[in-house]
């Protein structure tokens, strides 16, 4: 009996021993009572924190009323949301619904395959990613983000991709052959380490395309949806997608993805060609036409920039302070990763350690990613507890070295 698991959860996650009952704003309560400001989000999905009045409201109304019909027919509330989308990304026609990151990969990578095969080259279904990328776990995005640690075991790796070092546009261009359809890269690399694609390296990507005649594929599920301080990462380097998958913070913690298609990239998905059961349901509609109501209100995004420059001056400050401790501060808008001299679970765990949580990402980096809704108190009361953990870590650091 001994060998028996302590719970049926598939173990596939190393969870943390801390469990949380309810939340307001930036703020977790644990199943204990203890208090922790939430610097995680959710992994950057509770963008408007914890039970945010309007998304409440809204969720509220709407599972009274109707939470699924299927696809089979009509769903105002997703032919609003899609047009809202559309208008606020500047470059979409068109918008497929579903329920994850991941799903909103596969769809992009389909029309991307789709549209060449509609046009006459079936034989261009290769896609140009980078190392380093994290773009979902199905067997095809596992492929495209290329990632060993993630496939191993798995299988026979999906075949169509070809990574080149993050940031090589030579590399890049001796990448592009007869068989390339698209070009994918997430403007700001989430997992792989708060990595900022300069925004000259976006614009040879899509001259390259332009050239080519590729699609330039934009991977927004972690730095979409306000997280940058426009509402796509997109939005100020000068160059529009071709197609954009988003989730995370779409459905502000409902589960919701979407993939966004000018009417030209998306002309090979007609009926029949992809699918989803859940995707576009009532209930998620509502969620995310609730979040586009608090994030496109006037200022809303002028003070998430705000914010994220409050927070870059002070976390300036406190490497500057410990630099034994943090390395570089790096990121934009209000995703932000602290590059580690340390292992950067110890960073995690003193912050832990302070009630505040946080995630790790690649590149021995912890990302800070508060909701967007986060208050000036809330900013620098993070700050405070990161000054404290830091400075413990600091002083360890330097009875090692003494005793050494």
């Amino acid at each position: 009996m001994s060998g028996l698991p302590t719970s049926h959860l598939l173990p596939t996650y190393a969870r943390v021993d801390l469990a949380f009952e309810r939340g307001e704003g930036a703020w977790l309560t644990a199943t204990n009572g203890e208090r922790y400001l939430d610097f995680t989000s959710g992994v950057a999905v509770n963008a408007l924190g914890h039970a945010h009045p309007h998304l409440v409201a809204a969720i509220s109304e709407q599972v009274a009323k109707l939470i699924h019909v299927s696809n089979l027919y009509r769903i105002p509330e997703a032919e609003r949301l899609a047009a809202r989308l559309c208008a606020a990304s500047g470059f979409a026609d068109l918008v497929f619904f579903c329920n994850s990151g991941a799903e909103a990969m596969e769809c992009s990578i389909k029309s991307a395959r789709k549209f060449h095969a509609v046009s006459g080259h079936p034989e261009r279904f290769r896609i140009v990613t980078f190392e380093g990328a994290f773009h979902g776990r199905t067997l095809a995005t596992l492929a495209a983000g290329g990632q060993k640690k993630y496939l191993e075991g798995f299988g026979p790796v999906v075949d169509g991709f070809d990574q080149v070092p993050f940031g090589d546009l030579a590399a890049t261009k001796r990448a592009v052959g007869p068989a390339t359809a698209a070009i994918l890269i997430e403007p700001v690399m989430g997992e792989g380490g708060v990595r900022v694609v300069p925004n000259e390296f976006l614009r040879a990507l899509r001259a390259l395309c332009d050239q080519h005649g590729l699609l330039l594929v934009l991977d927004e599920v972690q730095s979409g949806m306000g997280r940058t301080g426009d509402l796509f990462a997109y939005q100020h380097t000068g160059v529009q997608p071709d197609i954009m998958a988003l989730a995370k913070a779409l459905g502000g913690g409902f589960p919701l993805g979407a993939c966004l298609a000018t009417a030209e990239a998306g002309k090979g998905m007609t009926a029949g060609t992809h699918g989803s059961t859940f995707g576009g349901n009532p209930l998620a509609m509502a969620a995310a036409n609730a979040v586009l109501d608090v994030m496109l209100a006037d200022g809303f995004l002028d003070r998430v920039r705000r914010l994220s420059l409050v927070l870059k001056q002070k976390l300036a400050e406190i490497k500057d302070r410990y630099p034994s401790v943090i390395a570089e501060v790096r990121g934009e808008g209000l995703l932000v990763g602290l590059r580690t001299a340390v292992p950067n679970g110890e960073l995690v765990d003193a912050l832990r350690a302070e009630k505040v949580i946080t995630v790790a990402a690649g590149d021995n980096v912890v990302r800070l990613l508060p909701p967007l809704i986060a208050t000036d108190a809330d900013i620098a009361e993070g700050v405070r507890r990161l000054d404290r953990a830091c400075a413990r870590l600091a002083e360890v650091l330097h009875k090692q070295g003494v005793a050494g």
